[in-house]
């Protein structure tokens, strides 16, 4: 809902729209639950196959919900030349990845500067264009 009380209209996107758009970014939000409180906080993504996503993160509270094998979202937002907005949530149970996890020169440039790598299975993806 807008601030003069009207309600936007949104276009859900397909998966393979919202896998399209996560392939197309590096970076997103770890939106998790931190000491009962909502938080968003930066990571590092990429999408590896159309499964999973592979995340760096240095924040401590993301590191941990992969210990724990919290469910975690990431969410990503973009803006088209004609004023179109889309947004992704791609949600799954958090976990460390594996240390042969194959990843581009952005993840390793993280791994590099102290981030942890972590795995986040795409169990529910759902995106919405608003125009």
């Amino acid at each position: 809902m807008t601030a003069t009380g009207q309600t936007l209209s949104g276009e859900p996107l397909s998966r393979a729209d919202c896998l399209r758009l996560l392939g197309g970014v590096d970076r997103g939000r770890v939106v998790l639950s931190v000491r009962a409180l909502p938080a968003a906080l930066p990571a590092r993504i990429a999408l590896t196959g159309e499964d999973h996503l592979v995340l760096a993160s240095t924040e401590e509270a993301v590191i941990l919900a992969a210990r724990r094998g919290d469910v975690i979202s990431v969410q990503i937002d973009g803006l088209e030349p004609d004023g179109t907005t889309w947004s992704v949530l791609a949600s799954g149970i958090v976990a460390n990845a594996d240390e042969d996890e194959a990843i581009g020169p952005g993840l390793q440039d993280a791994v590099d500067h102290g981030a942890t790598l972590l795995t986040l299975p795409l169990s529910v993806v759902r995106g919405q264009r608003t125009h």
